[in-house]
């Protein structure tokens, strides 16, 4: 089945509105529905983690690194975990990345999502995930926080796992609720 929500002519202020939103809601999410403290105050199982991947496959790379960014900011700030060189520079940065890159990768206009496009998905996440969670757990180390492997292996459960299951489970209810709300169509951001 082919996709298609990006024309020329289509909203362009759709999908930021619709990031900054759901940067808030990814952190409020993060905040408050984990049900597994991992590292209690540092890591906890984020079963939302999925959400910048997906924001970022459905409304643009861009909109999926304010969501990943954002989302950390809002989290690490509603938790109590804010650590300004941290927090802003790489946990930022790098979750902002986790939507990013599955943005740039997959369009759907231009991808049909079959179970190849599916793994893919699944791959990208993985691959993401992984780079997040080693520069992450790095700075947790090097500024003292949490010793690096613990950190390594704490994150990967609390971020890769949601990602590598929800992002692919997710994107084609997701894409149908979008086309849904906005039949018009959008620009991706």
């Amino acid at each position: 089945m082919q996709n298609t929500i990006a024309k020329p002519e289509g909203n362009a202020l759709f999908p930021i509105v619709l990031s900054i939103v759901a940067a808030a809601a990814t952190g409020v999410l993060w905040a408050y529905a984990n049900p597994i403290q991992l590292v209690p105050g540092v890591i906890q199982w984020r079963i939302f983690a999925f959400l910048p991947p997906l924001v970022g496959i459905l409304l643009g790379w861009r909109s999926g690194f304010i969501c990943g960014y954002l989302g950390t900011i809002v989290w690490s700030l509603l938790a109590g975990a804010f650590i300004p060189a941290h927090s802003l520079l790489v946990d930022g940065v790098m979750v902002g990345l986790t939507g990013l890159f599955p943005g740039l990768l997959f369009d759907p206009a231009k991808t049909t999502f079959d179970r190849a496009a599916l793994i893919k998905i699944a791959a990208t996440c993985l691959i993401v995930g992984l780079v997040m969670v080693v520069a992450v757990s790095a700075s947790l180390a090097y500024l003292g926080i949490f010793p690096f492997w613990w950190a390594v292996g704490y994150l990967g459960l609390s971020d890769i796992v949601p990602m590598l299951i929800g992002t692919p489970l997710l994107v084609v209810p997701a894409l149908k609720i979008l086309k849904s709300a906005h039949p018009a169509g959008f620009t991706r951001f």
